[in-house]
């Protein structure tokens, strides 16, 4: 299944449901068919709901309502998740980007560092760059959205805390970032987390580490890699976090970008307003985000 927040004329943000046949509303539906409408008066209860409220959905897919469906041109997509509590990024988790950054060795141990939550922004949404024009790049990633709060998680369970994944990009002011010497400033930039189009139920996607990822700037594709080139695969990250961090429904873990970023092609190629930035995962959709001034 996938899952959206959208506005339609009303302005009014809902939850739904992705089809063929354009955007369910679940609430509206759920009213219809006599069902339990709570789980979807917002994505925050969705999740909570989580594998209940997916089976609801289901029920409400396999029936016909043509009054709760509108057409995907009639609507505007919001970001999945507006305010995760957590967003737990990994630097350096894929080797080849690892080289081109300068690693004089691949990392033992995942390296993590948050985005805060401000910096999230939707399909569709200007990412702006500061006025200082501090070195903006892209990164395309796979982002994991938690779906059950646990703590000191196995590898072995895993993906039973999986609600499901969606594309990312993990934009990054580089001059912060390096002259930071560590990394939470330059990535947490305002429009600097982009997620969408839609986030895709774990069930959907047999395996996460079988899909390929790229990232386009203005239409060439400067990135192209595959999941599975991941140094440290998701149930690995989820175990490692979770040691010390308690997860919960609707954080999000950004599993780190491949070879290809900007700043270190020759000669570097980073964003300026009027571009566009596409991130393309497998079976995940396709992020889109116009660049513009701060």
């Amino acid at each position: 299944m996938r899952i959206v927040r959208f506005e339609a004329n009303d302005r009014v943000i809902r939850v739904g449901a992705l089809t063929a046949d354009g955007v369910v509303d679940l609430h509206a539906a759920a009213i219809a068919f006599g069902m339990s409408a709570e789980r979807f008066s917002d994505i925050a209860a969705f999740l909570t709901a989580g594998e209940s409220a997916v089976a609801s959905a289901n029920k409400i897919l396999a029936q016909s309502l043509p009054s709760a469906i509108t057409p995907l041109s009639q609507v505007t997509l919001r970001a999945p998740v507006p305010r995760p509590g957590k967003i737990i990024a990994v630097g350096l988790n894929y080797r080849d980007h690892s080289v081109e950054a300068g690693a004089k060795a691949l990392p033992t141990t995942p390296i993590l560092f948050a985005k805060f939550p401000t910096s999230i922004c939707g399909p569709n949404d200007p990412i702006l760059i500061p006025h200082a024009n501090p070195q903006v790049d892209y990164e395309a990633e796979l982002a994991v959205v938690i779906g059950r709060k646990g703590k000191a998680i196995r590898v072995a369970d895993a993906f039973h805390y999986v609600f499901g994944f969606m594309p990312l990009n993990d934009v990054s002011a580089r001059m912060w970032q390096f002259a930071d010497k560590q990394w939470v400033r330059g990535k947490s930039c305002d429009t600097f987390c982009p997620i969408g189009p839609h986030l895709t139920t774990r069930d959907e996607i047999s395996d996460p580490h079988a899909l390929g990822i790229c990232a386009r700037v203005n239409g060439i594709t400067l990135q192209h890699s595959h999941t599975s080139k991941m140094i440290f695969r998701i149930p690995e990250l989820i175990e490692f976090v979770s040691e010390s961090i308690t997860l919960e429904p609707g954080d999000i873990i950004a599993t780190g970008t491949p070879e290809g970023v900007g700043i270190f092609r020759t000669p570097p190629v980073l964003l300026k307003p009027g571009d566009v930035v596409e991130v393309e995962i497998e079976n995940l959709g396709i992020l889109r985000n116009p660049v513009g001034a701060a």
